[in-house]
C-alpha cells in the first residue's frame, strides 16, 4: 500500500486570528469551571459533543443566539471575564497565532463588574498580560449589536476611541455584530464616525445571512475595513470586484458558515472564489464553544475541503497577518516566520 507524504502542521503556520466572539472563544472545560465557579447550571446542549447547527431563519438564528446568552450566564464576575481572555489566548497560542484581534460587546458584562468602563479595561488589562504570558499580540475590536438602540453604539464608540492603538491590550476597531437582518444599518453609520475620526478601523458583520443589497448598505454606510463574514458577496461578480478593488477584507469563517446554515458542507463555503478574485481573506473560527472549531481547523478545512496546497495555506496566513490592525513592524516579524515555515519540510507524522 502507497503511503501518503508528510504533510506540515497547520498548528504551526503562522497566522492571524481576527474574527473571535468574547463568550463564543471559551472551551468546554473553562466553561464547565466557570460555571462551577459561579455556581450556574448548564444545559447538556452546552457540554455535549455535539455542535450547534441550526437553518439559516430567523428562528435559527435566535436558537444560535439563546445558546450563546446562556454561556454567557457564566461569565458574570472580573474573574470570569479575566478567564475568558486567558483561554482564548492560550487555544490561539496553540494553534499557531500570532496576532488575536477579540471581539466584545461590553454592555452585556457591565452590569457585572460596575460598568462599561470597568467591563472593557478588565479585557484590556488582561489581554496585556495575556500577550506577554502567550506569546499572542492581543487587540480588542469592541461591537456594538444590532439588537440595541444605535445611540448605545455612540457612546461604545466614544469608549472605544479612549483606548485606541495597534499594541497588545489596546482597541483597534469598532465593529457591529449579532442578526444580519436586525435594525437599519444606516443607523449605525454615526458611531462608526466616531469610531474612525478616534483612528479605529471599521469591522461590521455583513454578507453571511443577508446577500449583496445588504453588504452595499453595510458598505455604503459604515465604511469597513474588513468585513465580518462578507461571503455572500460572491453573489453578485460586480460587488466582488468593487470590494476587492476598494481593499476591504473578509473575516471568512467556513465552520461557522456551515453551522449557521449558510452553506450545506465546507466544500460550498466560496473561499477559493474570494482569493481567486483577488480578496484579503482572513480565515476565522467565530465561535468556538458552539460549533467545536477552532483556528487551525478552518485552515484544515481550506485544505482538505478545497485542496489548498501549502503555498495557498501560506498566502491565507499572510493575508490574515497584513488583514490585522498589527503594527507594521510586527507584521514584518510574522511574515518573515510564514516564509519560514513553507521553507521547513513536513515531519511524518504531522498534520
Amino acid at each position: 500500500m502507497q503511503q501518503s507524504s508528510p504533510r506540515r502542521d497547520l498548528s504551526l503556520l503562522p497566522k492571524a486570528h481576527l474574527h473571535l466572539h468574547f463568550t463564543g472563544s471559551l472551551d468546554v472545560p473553562t466553561l464547565r469551571e466557570l460555571a462551577e465557579f459561579g455556581g450556574v447550571p448548564l444545559p447538556e446542549s452546552l457540554i455535549d459533543a455535539d455542535p450547534l447547527s441550526v437553518p439559516q431563519t430567523t428562528r435559527g438564528w435566535h436558537r444560535f443566539q439563546r445558546s450563546y446568552d446562556t454561556a454567557r450566564l457564566v461569565v458574570t464576575s472580573e474573574h470570569a471575564m479575566r478567564r475568558v481572555v486567558q483561554a482564548a489566548v492560550a487555544n490561539d497560542a496553540h494553534d499557531g497565532s500570532r496576532r488575536l484581534e477579540i471581539q466584545i460587546d461590553p454592555t452585556s458584562y457591565a452590569p457585572h463588574v460596575g460598568g462599561l468602563v470597568e467591563s472593557l479595561e478588565i479585557v484590556l488589562d488582561e489581554a496585556r498580560a495575556a500577550s506577554e504570558a502567550y506569546g499572542v499580540s492581543v487587540g480588542v475590536v469592541v461591537a456594538a449589536s444590532r439588537l440595541r438602540n444605535p445611540m448605545e453604539a455612540e457612546t461604545l464608540a466614544r469608549l472605544a476611541v479612549r483606548h485606541a492603538g495597534d499594541g497588545p491590550g489596546q482597541v483597534v476597531a469598532f465593529g457591529l455584530s449579532n442578526d444580519e437582518h436586525a435594525g437599519v444599518t444606516e443607523e449605525w453609520a454615526h458611531a462608526f464616525s466616531i469610531a474612525r475620526r478616534g483612528g479605529l478601523a471599521s469591522v461590521p458583520h455583513g454578507g453571511e445571512l443577508c446577500g449583496p443589497d445588504h453588504v452595499r448598505r453595510v458598505v455604503g454606510s459604515l465604511v469597513p475595513t474588513r468585513l465580518g463574514h462578507g461571503v455572500r458577496a460572491t453573489e453578485d461578480p460586480v460587488l466582488l470586484e468593487q470590494l476587492v478593488d476598494a481593499g476591504i477584507a473578509f473575516e471568512v469563517c467556513p465552520t461557522s458558515n456551515v453551522h449557521l446554515g449558510v452553506y450545506e458542507t465546507a466544500a460550498d463555503v466560496p473561499l477559493r472564489t474570494l482569493v481567486e478574485a483577488g480578496a484579503t481573506v482572513a480565515l476565522g473560527a467565530d465561535d468556538p464553544l458552539l460549533f467545536f472549531s477552532r483556528l487551525t481547523d478552518q485552515y484544515v478545512l481550506a485544505r482538505d475541503a478545497h485542496g489548498f496546497t501549502d503555498h495557498e495555506l501560506a498566502d491565507l496566513a499572510r493575508s490574515s497577518i497584513t488583514a490585522s490592525l498589527a503594527s507594521p513592524t510586527d507584521k514584518v516579524t510574522w511574515l518573515a516566520e510564514v516564509d519560514t515555515w513553507l521553507a521547513t519540510p513536513p515531519q511524518e507524522g504531522r498534520q
